[in-house]
């Protein structure tokens, strides 16, 4: 059955013929804001995997338990979130202005889905605000008005790019890392750099992780890339990472001890969060 007909009736600006980064992963998340398209890639890959749920909800952990870091022991106060995705329970203005309401966000999507609940969602929020950018060009996105405006670039900023980068095909003939280097290098002394990403663990798990990387980049969707540790570290820069550096999701900061033992899916998304000299 077709999502015109299978599902609520489809907004104009969202083309349900084609699935949704933003609405897969809220379909992984068992969420209300996705169309069959896109639950269609999330069967394709429970097939391959049928623990790869774990990949959005341990990224999702990661980046409030991350926010947490930041907003009360670093002590940021502003948070320029890329690839913010549909809105959840726990937003990263949620979870931050809980422990400082002084705290400022501004979330960057460009998907027409995304941005109509954001809004919808932040109207209210006067310090909270969502701006439409492509967050792979980010010269372009850190010289938008309300990107420039909204945030201070004279005191510490934390980036976030949760789950994001390995939705990057090299649309824009560049290779992630310098993607990365663009943003780091634009952003004062003293600021942050959180980021997820699906991790090719090079152990026994390497062959589901690849298999996971296969059904996702075959998939209607086009993305979704497993990268090494070392891969992953050079996203960084050379940036301090914090303690515990960048490890499995699951194993930074974790608020409750690990009672079972570790899913595939959770040992395949890495984490990690570091500071700007």
């Amino acid at each position: 059955m077709s999502s015109a007909t299978s599902d609520r009736p489809v907004p104009p600006y969202v083309d349900a013929t084609k699935p949704s980064i933003a609405n897969v992963y809220d379909a992984f998340l068992s969420g209300s804001d996705n169309y069959e398209v896109d639950r269609g890639v999330v069967r394709s890959v429970l097939k391959t995997a049928p623990e790869a749920a774990d990949l959005a909800v341990e990224n999702r952990r990661f980046l409030i338990r991350a926010c947490r870091y930041l907003a009360e022991h670093a002590g940021v106060t502003q948070f320029l979130d890329c690839g913010s995705g549909l809105p959840t329970a726990e937003n990263t203005h949620t979870v931050v202005q809980r422990i400082n309401p002084d705290s400022r966000v501004v979330y960057v999507d460009n998907d027409p889905l995304v941005l109509a609940h954001s809004r919808a969602l932040l109207e209210q929020a006067e310090s909270a605000v969502i701006v439409s950018e492509d967050i792979f060009e980010p010269e372009t996105l850190l010289r938008n008005e309300v990107v420039r405006s909204r945030l201070d670039w004279d005191a510490p900023i934390a980036l976030l790019h949760m789950g994001t980068l390995h939705h990057y095909n090299g649309e824009h003939v560049r290779t992630r890392q310098d993607i990365m280097r663009s943003y780091i290098d634009a952003l004062p002394s003293g600021s942050y750099v959180a980021i997820s990403h699906f991790l090719d663990p090079e152990d026994e798990y390497s062959t589901t992780a690849r298999k996971m990387e296969d059904v996702f980049l075959r998939s209607m969707m086009g993305s979704g890339t497993f990268s090494t540790t070392a891969e992953l570290n050079d996203l960084f820069n050379g940036l301090e990472l914090i303690a515990p550096g960048l490890v499995r999701c699951v194993d930074w900061r974790p608020e409750d001890p690990q009672l079972k033992p570790l899913s595939v899916a959770q040992r395949c998304i890495a984490g990690g969060v570091a500071r700007k000299p």
